[in-house]
């Protein structure tokens, strides 16, 4: 199984150009969590987004799901760094865990931890190439005629009625 964790408020503070700063954290979360259930369709990744919820007094914790992403909120005196560190010591070996934050104290330790790292561009790029590339493959057709320019279409259908194939 393919791991894809994402520090949730990292990401919506890095990736100005999207989330509005003027909107609520509420619709911006949101926000991000449909782009991800978006990205996760093109992807056979288990995402599972990490929202800092430590200054909540009696927080307990909470996890949702989102589509088929996983949503959390970490409980009270933990941080997304932590839960995140957690998830990656506690993974069977053999998991594919890529952990996505713009820190570089907490992408150097969950490296030395076993996971792999990328930063909020890099998510960011490979979300829109995915889906440019997606929308691209959807005009497509099984049959070779459809994806010849004109003149081949031509010059093929000639071919076909000087062989005697069309009656």
């Amino acid at each position: 199984m393919e791991y894809l964790l994402v520090d949730g408020y990292n990401i919506i503070n890095a990736w100005r150009s999207i989330f509005d700063k003027n909107s609520s954290l509420e619709d911006n979360r949101k926000a991000l969590c449909d782009l991800l259930s978006d990205y996760q369709g093109y992807t056979d990744l288990k995402i599972v987004v990490i929202f800092d919820a430590h200054l909540v007094p009696e927080g307990k914790g909470s996890l949702i799901n989102h589509d088929k992403i996983k949503v959390i909120f970490t409980k009270s005196n933990q941080t997304a760094d932590n839960f995140i560190e957690r998830f990656v010591v506690d993974a069977h070996y053999g998991e594919k865990i890529t952990v996505v934050t713009n820190d570089y104290m907490e992408q150097k330790t969950v490296l030395l931890k076993g996971a792999l790292r990328m930063t909020a561009s890099e998510l960011q790029h490979e979300i829109f190439t995915r889906r440019k590339s997606a929308s691209v493959n959807t005009k497509e057709s099984n049959y070779i005629i459809d994806n010849l320019d004109n003149e081949q279409k031509r010059k093929l259908l000639r071919i076909k009625h000087e062989d005697g194939f069309v009656k």
